[in-house]
C-alpha cells in the first residue's frame, strides 16, 4: 500500500507504462506527419482518404472514416472538399444501396505522391537505427499488439517470466 492508502500495484508508473508510451510516440508520428503534410496543404485526415481510396477505390464514406479513424460526419465534410476541390469523384448515385463509392482523380493521385514521399520520410527518420530483421520484428510486435488490444480480455501470464520477450514476436 502506498502512503495515500492505494494499492501501489494498481499505480500505472508512465515511464514504464506501455500504453502511455505509445501513444506519446502516436503523437509525435502523427505531429512529424502533419508538419510533412502541411506545406502539401493536407490534413493527416486528407492523406489517410487520399491513401485508402489509392489502395481501395470505390469505398465508402462510412468505410473511409473507419479507415481514417474519424467520424462518418467529418469524411463527408471532407470528401465534399476534396470532390470540389478535383481530387476525388463519387457517384451521384449508389449501385448498390446508399454508398456512394469515392474514386481518386489524376489531382487526387498526383496530390498523394507527394504527400506519401513526405510520409514516407518521416516513417524513415521514425526507424532510424533499426536493422531491417528489427524493423520487421517492430512491425509484426504492432500488428499483434492492435490485435490482442481489440480481442475480448482472455487470462494472460500472471508473472512476467511466463510472457514471451519482444524480440520472440
Amino acid at each position: 500500500m502506498s502512503q495515500d492508502g492505494t494499492d501501489s500495484s494498481d499505480v500505472i508508473d508512465l515511464e514504464t507504462s506501455l500504453g502511455y508510451l505509445l501513444k506519446e510516440a502516436a503523437s509525435a508520428l502523427r505531429a512529424a506527419m502533419e508538419a510533412v503534410l502541411r506545406p502539401l496543404g493536407m490534413t493527416m485526415t486528407h492523406y489517410s482518404c487520399l491513401e485508402l481510396l489509392a489502395q481501395r477505390p470505390g469505398l465508402s464514406n462510412s468505410e473511409l472514416a473507419r479507415g481514417a479513424f474519424v467520424t462518418r460526419q467529418s469524411m463527408n465534410v471532407l470528401l465534399q472538399a476534396l470532390e470540389r476541390d478535383g481530387f476525388v469523384t463519387r457517384a451521384t448515385e449508389a449501385p448498390v444501396g446508399k454508398a456512394l463509392p469515392t474514386r481518386l482523380t489524376a489531382s487526387g493521385r498526383a496530390s498523394l505522391e507527394l504527400a506519401s514521399a513526405a510520409v514516407r520520410g518521416v516513417e524513415v527518420r521514425m526507424l532510424d537505427g533499426l536493422s531491417g530483421e528489427q524493423q520487421v520484428a517492430a512491425r509484426g510486435r504492432c500488428a499483434a499488439w492492435c490485435a490482442h488490444s481489440a480481442a475480448p480480455p482472455t487470462t494472460r501470464p500472471a508473472r512476467s517470466e511466463d510472457a514471451l520477450p519482444f524480440d520472440r514476436y
